[in-house]
């Protein structure tokens, strides 16, 4: 992940001619710095990052690393709102919903998440279906899993042992301790 940025790879970025990113850097809503003994500039990450929120603008390729993504598989709407309240997609996060074991399949491919929680009230074959088929796929080698479970605490355990990263063992409505506790990645 770059670090840093030139007046070029800016632009390129924005979508602008490097005129335009020098003028935003030279009027002070770019905020950066210029390498001592030259004129070049350079724009750290934080601040492209901002500067392109406050003005509305894509994050272009910047995007992909900046989210924090999630996928709910099989979770109530009621889970879901509290997650979402928990972890605001304003906030670097960003969520996807599947309710099946295909859906499942289809949104990790496309979307590429970081994160994966599961409930296992799908059922065991099909929980353990879904997270087998992720842990086949390379891709998905460092991607956080985890079981989320009201009751069947033997059920999550055997869930935990065979595939997943860990579990969730939470009421209805999480709270913020309930995803910090579930990992040893915890959430960002």
């Amino acid at each position: 992940m770059k670090k840093v940025f030139t007046t070029g790879q800016v632009a390129k970025i924005c979508k602008v001619a490097p005129r335009t990113v020098s003028k935003w850097f030279d009027s002070g809503r770019l905020r950066g710095y210029r390498i001592p003994g030259s004129q070049d500039r350079r724009i750290p990450r934080e601040q492209l990052i901002r500067f392109l929120k406050e003005h509305g603008m894509p994050l272009g390729e910047l995007e992909e690393e900046e989210w924090h993504k999630i996928l709910l598989i099989g979770t109530e709407k009621l889970f879901n709102d509290r997650i979402k309240e928990i972890l605001p997609e304003d906030e670097d996060y960003k969520f996807q919903y599947a309710n099946s074991g295909f859906e499942a399949g289809m949104l990790a491919g496309n979307f590429q998440p970081d994160t994966i929680i599961i409930d296992l009230g799908l059922g065991r074959a099909e929980s353990i279906q879904i997270v087998a088929r992720l842990r086949a796929d390379e891709t998905h080698t460092g991607t956080l899993i985890v079981g989320r479970e009201l009751s069947e605490v033997a059920h999550a355990q055997r869930f935990q042992a065979k595939l997943a990263s860990t579990y969730l063992s939470c009421s209805l409505v999480p709270d913020k301790r309930d995803l910090s506790r579930s990992s040893t990645n915890p959430l960002p």
